[in-house]
């Protein structure tokens, strides 16, 4: 690449800001919109060196790439608000959502961008020797730009194919199975306590390697985020619906979550008070 080019980062997350800080090397700037946001985007912002532009307008008017990493219920209404702006750049959908969606979104998105790269984030964010993988599909070229701006970086970015909706696809078979189980465990270990078998089965699942039944410490976690797997959940059992295949686990995985509505972003919830969460209907 001749010119580094500018990025834009849309709503910048903890997800979202860290990779954003991981594009910082390969890019002439890293902008972000703080109209709307909230104190803690703030703090993320400014943690990942990330420099802000007053109004969206401003900022899809000087970034050559965009990045949206936001929670998949809201992904469309992103899109739909960047075409509004006429963004001309290269528009990277990495949002949880089924391939139909992204579909979409690339048609919605691509009445004004030059290209649109469909996106998968798996991993944690990459933070403190952590790296994340940036799965993407779509135009050769404008792939090529996104691998190209984190070369070198802790975000790695395979590259699927040139088919829209890979990487969504990719993202969700993973988040169907990995999402669910642990929503499984949960279940499962709220089940045993309840009749005073729990210390049973840690002392079973500890046997079976690799069972997520032992990280009971995963449960608080499971709650705190569930704000954000629910819709992910939803996503994925639309694309096993348009795949002919059941659906109907991933939904009920979806309910369970909802039950946790109150423990967003609860970063000191115990695995105890998670599970009196869940026995509440």
């Amino acid at each position: 690449m001749t010119q580094r080019p500018t990025v834009g980062i849309l709503h910048p997350g903890s997800m979202g800001a860290a990779v954003a800080a991981c594009a910082r090397p390969g890019a002439e700037r890293v902008l972000w919109c703080p109209a709307g946001r909230g104190a803690a985007t703030l703090a993320r912002a400014e943690q990942a060196g990330l420099e802000p532009v007053g109004v969206l307008g401003d900022l899809l008017a000087q970034a050559d790439v965009v990045l949206s990493i936001c929670p998949p219920a809201v992904a469309e209404d992103v899109a739909r608000s960047v075409a509004a702006h006429r963004f001309a750049g290269v528009y990277v959908e990495a949002n949880a959502i089924a391939p139909d969606r992204m579909r979409r979104i690339a048609e919605l998105a691509g009445t004004t961008a030059r290209a649109v790269v469909d996106g998968a984030v798996i991993g944690s964010p990459p933070v403190g020797g952590k790296g994340t993988r940036l799965y993407v599909s779509g135009p050769e070229d404008a792939v090529s730009l996104v691998t190209e701006l984190f070369t070198g970086s802790a975000v790695a970015t395979p590259v699927l194919g040139k088919e829209i909706g890979q990487a969504s696809a990719l993202k969700l078979a993973y988040s169907s199975y990995q999402k669910a189980s642990r929503v499984l465990a949960a279940v499962a270990f709220g089940a045993a306590r309840a009749h005073g078998v729990d210390d049973a089965l840690l002392d079973v699942a500890g046997k079976r390697q690799g069972s997520y039944l032992v990280e009971t410490g995963y449960i608080a976690k499971t709650a705190a985020r569930a704000w954000r797997w629910g819709p992910e959940l939803d996503e994925a059992a639309d694309m096993l619906s348009g795949a002919g295949l059941p659906d109907e686990v991933l939904r009920a995985a979806s309910q369970t979550l909802s039950r946790w509505e109150e423990c967003k972003d609860l970063a000191e919830l115990t695995p105890d008070e998670a599970l009196d969460h869940l026995t509440r209907p």
